[in-house]
């Protein structure tokens, strides 16, 4: 017997067709590239989304053609994440980080039809554009009147030029919820990146759950400022969940010094924040010489790479901000965990809350979890036993886009090549990347405590720690420090300082002070490139 429900798909035009209907005068505020502030509402959003999809049936784009964009947040960027997928084409956001050469090598692995672009990013498509094959049309996110005349780009358009006299009405076609949506290659830090393609189904039930509660917690009483870029995993499906729940949304543009980020926040009223430990880091690094206070900030989420707890004490103890530590991936849309308390923690110490909030968190509904041994069988959730972590779920790939690699799943579980523990409460914390995990003497040393202790020194900028050979020992932890501007911090000083806050055999055997920490295109630490700059270092103990 089936039920007598309704049947209507999972679309991502339903979304915006929503946030018109129920929340049509909510802001939509962006930083532009051209320095000032633009603001609109969610009614202009829905209007100039379907300005969008009549203009890529103009330029007679078939269903699941892939259109790039080379874009910082803003509302433009917005418009394309509605209007492209919800006629059907598959929204490609590219990372402009990237080297020219693997910008080229996605975008014609991908196939993309055409390519919208923030000017900021003009030298990186004139460096590009003649190699990407695929690409018929290449598109300025600029007002007609600001489009160049001599870019060397072969019919270039201006996206307002494109969308002007387009009707403002369209009928959405009624997808499979199945179809693709939009797609996100990873970072790529071995080999070419491989692309998750994302469906309309696995799109909305992830803007869902990132809603909830215990995730997000993301209503129309918000205003949120995503710092995490919409370039990269959908801006952690932030655009989604504020359509769907009614939410203000501030877009800070290309602007990220902690100046431009701190001046948003308070002028737009800002509740909520989600980004990486960088951007938090210049920001805080503005704040604290200048005394300024939040108005209204009253939650940031913060993944990416793990949060060092100096972060998390400088956010609740001087601005009254609560941390909440998220995990995710590419293939996972990209959320899979977020730290939020059980009612039982809430009566602990204050110190046993901040064990807990520097854990990656629990799961979230729809994304299941495990950790294994190398043999493949299932550890306890002890809290203690490492093993490399497994998950499943309806927004957790389970294959690349043309199949790149093959069928990534074991037993229908997808491997994250993390290395966590789990506790009884299903609070998960990654301990390592499974190919940065340091093996000294039979015993696992976690790279990320380490770093966090280094991170809790006053003088500390940032920190990475590597495994470097030892004869006896098969590896010794050091610990590489960039050290703030002025600092005469030493070697011997920085490995006493681990002293009594670790076990003696996980301090490092060395520090070093190097210029810069090599920084991938999402802001992750390069260990491979750090690896490889000091392949000459020799261990003092070796």
């Amino acid at each position: 017997m089936l039920g007598l429900m309704q049947q209507q798909s999972l679309l991502i035009s339903s979304l915006i067709e929503f946030a018109n209907r129920h929340h049509h005068d909510g802001e939509v505020v962006s930083r532009r590239v051209e320095g000032d502030i633009h603001r609109y509402t969610w009614g202009d959003v829905a209007k100039r989304s379907r300005q969008v999809a009549n203009t890529l049936d103009h330029l007679q784009l078939a269903q699941g053609d892939r259109v790039a964009t080379l874009a910082w947040n803003g509302y433009r960027h917005l418009e394309l994440y509605f209007g492209v997928s919800g006629s059907g084409r598959v929204l490609h956001t590219l990372n402009p980080r990237l080297h020219p050469d693997q910008v080229v090598w996605i975008a014609n692995h991908a196939e993309d039809q055409v390519l919208c672009f923030d000017m900021t990013f003009l030298p990186l498509v004139q460096a590009v554009h003649a190699r990407c094959t695929t690409v018929k049309h290449w598109v300025a996110l600029c007002d007609k009147d600001k489009l160049p005349t001599d870019t060397g780009i072969p019919n270039l358009l201006s996206y307002e030029a494109l969308l002007e006299g387009r009707s403002t009405e369209y009928n959405w076609p009624d997808l499979d919820e199945n179809s693709a949506s939009s797609m996100c290659y990873t970072s790529g830090t071995t080999g070419n990146p491989k692309a998750a393609l994302y469906s309309h189904r696995s799109t909305l039930l992830h803007a869902y759950a990132a809603a909830l509660p215990d995730v997000m917690c993301i209503s129309a009483r918000d205003a949120i400022l995503p710092v995490v870029p919409m370039f990269h995993v959908n801006a952690w499906g932030i655009p989604y969940s504020a359509a769907m729940t009614g939410a203000k949304l501030v877009f800070p543009g290309p602007a990220l010094d902690g100046r431009s980020v701190y001046e948003l926040i308070e002028s737009e009223k800002v509740t909520f924040a989600a980004g990486v430990p960088t951007v938090w880091q210049m920001l805080l690094g503005h704040m604290k010489p200048e005394k300024l206070r939040f108005s209204s900030l009253n939650r940031t989420v913060i993944g990416g790479s793990a949060c060092p707890p100096a972060m998390i004490d400088a956010f609740k103890e001087d601005y009254g901000v609560d941390v909440l530590h998220a995990w995710g991936m590419t293939e996972m849309s990209p959320l899979g965990t977020l730290c939020t308390l059980k009612n039982k923690h809430l009566s602990l110490p204050a110190e046993d809350q901040m064990k807990i909030r520097l854990k990656q968190g629990r799961c979230i509904f729809g994304v299941d979890m495990k950790i294994v041994n190398d043999a493949g069988q299932e550890l306890p959730h002890d809290g203690k036993t490492y093993g490399d972590l497994l998950v499943k779920g309806p927004w957790i790939i389970r294959e690349y886009f043309k199949q790149e690699g093959g069928s990534p799943l074991v037993d229908g579980w997808f491997p994250t090549g993390d290395v966590a523990t789990i506790d009884e409460d299903g609070f998960m914390q990654i301990t390592d990347r499974s190919k940065d995990v340091i093996k000294s003497g039979g015993e696992w040393i976690s790279s990320i405590d380490i770093e966090n202790i280094a991170m809790g020194h006053p003088d500390v900028a940032m920190a990475a720690c590597i495994g470097m050979p030892h004869p006896k020992w098969d590896e010794r932890p050091i610990v590489c420090v960039v050290k703030k501007p002025g600092s005469q911090l030493t070697t011997a000083e920085l490995l006493s300082f681990y002293e009594g806050k670790t076990a003696k055999w996980q301090i490092p055997d060395d520090a070093v002070f190097v210029d810069a920490i090599p920084l991938g295109a999402t802001g992750k630490m390069l260990k491979t490139k750090l690896r490889e700059q000091l392949s000459t270092y020799k261990l003092p103990s070796a």
